[in-house]
């Protein structure tokens, strides 16, 4: 059975499968990333897994996998295959693409940043399938973005486009480790949310799913600390949706996982901010924690799809 390598790196686990033609899981597992160890390690790593998932595929699907994609944090120069930066990861210049294609047997591989890789795989068979322009927030520790384009992800002329978390809803605001002050993901992330109710509450334990839990009860603070966040967000989104005018604004994240204690107020307030703009629809995401494998995989058999027509018209 023909199949590709879906790897999906984070700062502490990577996820992995086996996709098939059709985008079904074949097979799945989980590693720890070991950060711990350093950065040559986690190459390693990445590299050995890769591995194992090849030999299964040869072994259980008669045949080895045809090609690999892989969707890693930080900054990623997808079009030379390298891992430029990662502050979790301890990554510079990494020129993973190659590694993987010489541990692999010569497939052909690509290499993709993780949210924009989601957000792919949202777009095309997720929260925004059908829609020719979506936008994809997941709302975590930090805020990223994916500007979706007729079934493809925009990276940018230098691979930051998407960075919503970093447009400035705050002036003189609350400092952010980029070096702006007043940014969207100091006001609006499920960190940003679960710092505030920790400080509201007296308890330096809860965090944003307490916060969201306390809204629905009706307590006064948590509704106080809530709306804040829903503000600063619907802030940003109509300022993307003012430059990028998405059909679809796709949410995900752990803050997206309060329901429609997010989304009615968060669509109340968007609609509130426009003018002139075209309302969008707001969707929470649809693949959950598997959307970067299956973006990843979608990415490998983009590979193998150009590869194919190359042939045909040789």
């Amino acid at each position: 059975m023909r199949h590709v390598i879906a790897l999906d790196v984070g700062g502490t686990g990577m996820k992995a499968a086996l996709v098939g033609a059709d985008g079904e899981l074949l097979h799945r597992a989980r590693r720890a990333t070991g950060r711990e160890r350093g950065p040559d390690a986690v190459v390693e790593h990445i590299l050995g897994f890769a591995a194992e998932l090849r030999a299964y595929g040869e072994e259980h699907y008669g045949e080895p996998a045809a090609a690999a994609g892989v969707a890693v944090p930080g900054i990623v120069d997808a079009e030379r295959g390298i891992a430029a930066y990662s502050a979790n990861l301890g990554w510079r210049d990494v020129p993973l693409r190659d590694l993987l294609a010489a541990r692999l047997g010569g497939v052909p591989v690509a290499l993709g940043h993780d949210v924009r890789t989601g957000g792919l795989a949202e777009g095309r068979i997720g929260a925004g399938k059908g829609a020719d322009r979506f936008l994809f927030v997941p709302l975590g520790t930090g805020i990223a973005g994916a500007i979706g384009i007729d079934g493809r992800v925009e990276a940018g002329a230098h691979g930051f486009a998407g960075e919503i978390g970093h447009i400035v809803v705050r002036p003189g605001g609350t400092p952010c480790p980029c070096g702006q002050v007043g940014c969207l993901e100091r006001y609006a992330s499920a960190a940003a949310v679960t710092e505030a109710w920790a400080a509201v509450s007296g308890d330096s334990g809860a965090d944003a799913a307490d916060c969201a839990k306390a809204v629905a009860a009706g307590d006064s603070r948590a509704k106080k600390v809530w709306q804040e966040a829903v503000d600063a967000l619907a802030d940003g989104l109509v300022t993307a949706l003012t430059l990028l005018d998405p059909r679809t604004i796709i949410i995900g994240g752990g803050l997206a996982e309060a329901g429609e204690t997010l989304f009615a107020p968060l669509r109340e307030a968007v609609q509130d901010r426009i003018t002139f703009q075209k309302l969008p629809t707001i969707v929470p995401a649809a693949l959950g924690d598997t959307a970067g494998c299956l973006g990843a995989g979608l990415l490998a058999w983009d590979l193998l799809t150009s590869t194919d027509r190359t042939e045909v018209a040789r």
